[in-house]
């Protein structure tokens, strides 16, 4: 049931949008510019803090229990924070492989943010009416995170798939042209060739994509893989699809300056992706909680009387988990780093 009037949506994404255009000019200049730590932190401030100050219109304004939105929000923009942190060591070691110069890379970060904007939106509507439809299905993305979370304990740093390799990428390639050769930050560039015809030489150009443009698309099916854990993990906090629209967008609004705030001190997060992992877990467990009477009639089909209680875990104590998770793997990463 949605809450809220068709024209709250559309003025989101009208803010949204000039957020995106604030977000590349304040950035600096496009192309030949590397973005410095010092600015990156500052835009990184700038983007919590347009989150928190949207946070206090939802407790102002939001029509129904606005105290409890404002927490599912909070809830919702810190699981999606803390997991694109992960997220941002993958792009780190992308554009490693592709060799992309920093003074490249915020112009393909910002793409990459704008497209998976869109399919995040896609996404996040088709779960909402899929939940609606099914509210079973919530167990089901519960065992899900599970299953990554655990993943992520057995996960090996070294064990790093060959990008290039990647699916979408060879079906591009097979209908596309592509250029081995760097082109600054264009995404594509013409080429001529010269083709031997009897006597003469004809010239033929061709459209052609960069490695530039490939680093785009491995980072845009990368976000794909990354949305599948997140985005179930939001709705063990919420069920409302505007709060877990926002909080997923205004997270992943400000991962291209968070992007180089970390990629410096990417050394000093050993452990986060088992703090990750724990988060995952926990909300999972949370999801698997409030579906007792599901499991308990999947367990009495089998022949099992399991009678398991019902268990909500209030919003404030899920922030305050994942919160503390989060800073504690942190905080451990750092002092085992600096101790090494």
């Amino acid at each position: 049931m949605d809450i809220l009037p068709f024209w709250a949506w559309i003025l989101f994404y009208v803010l949204v949008f000039i957020m995106l255009i604030a977000d590349l000019k304040m950035f600096g200049k496009k192309g030949e510019h590397e973005v410095s730590i010092k600015e990156a932190l500052k835009m990184t401030g700038v983007w919590i803090g347009v989150s928190l100050i949207f946070c206090a219109g939802i407790y102002l304004l939001y029509p129904v229990e606005p105290h409890e939105k404002a927490m599912e929000f909070l809830a919702g923009y810190l699981i999606e924070k803390s997991l694109s942190m992960d997220n941002l060591f993958v792009f780190l070691m992308l554009f490693s492989f592709f060799g992309v110069d920093r003074k490249y890379q915020h112009e393909v970060l910002f793409w990459g943010i704008f497209g998976a904007l869109v399919l995040r939106s896609i996404f996040i509507f088709a779960g909402a009416a899929m939940v609606e439809q099914f509210e079973w299905i919530l167990g089901l993305f519960g065992l899900f995170l599970l299953y990554t979370g655990g993943k992520m304990f057995g996960h090996s740093d070294e064990q790093q798939s060959d990008p290039s390799q990647n699916f979408i990428v060879k079906l591009f390639k097979k209908f596309f042209p592509v250029t081995d050769q760097m082109h600054g930050e264009k995404f594509f560039v013409k080429e001529t060739s010269a083709e031997a015809n009897s006597s003469l030489f004809t010239l033929h150009s061709s459209l052609k994509a960069t490695p530039l443009f490939i680093t785009l698309l491995v980072i845009e099916t990368t976000d794909v893989a990354f949305a599948v854990d997140s985005i179930p993990a939001v709705f063990s906090v919420s069920r409302d699809p505007f709060i877990v629209l926002t909080s997923n967008i205004f997270a992943i609004l400000g991962l291209r300056a968070l992007y180089f705030a970390l990629a410096a001190v990417a050394k000093y997060f050993t452990y986060l992706k088992y703090g990750l992992g724990i988060i995952l877990i926990f909300v999972g467990v949370k999801m698997l909680l409030a579906m007792n009477e599901y499991i308990n009639a999947g367990a009495a089909w089998l022949g099992f009387d399991l009678n398991m209680p019902h268990i909500e875990v209030p919003t404030i104590w899920s922030l305050v988990f994942i919160f503390g998770t989060l800073l504690l793997s942190m905080g451990l990463s750092y002092v085992v780093t600096k101790s090494k």
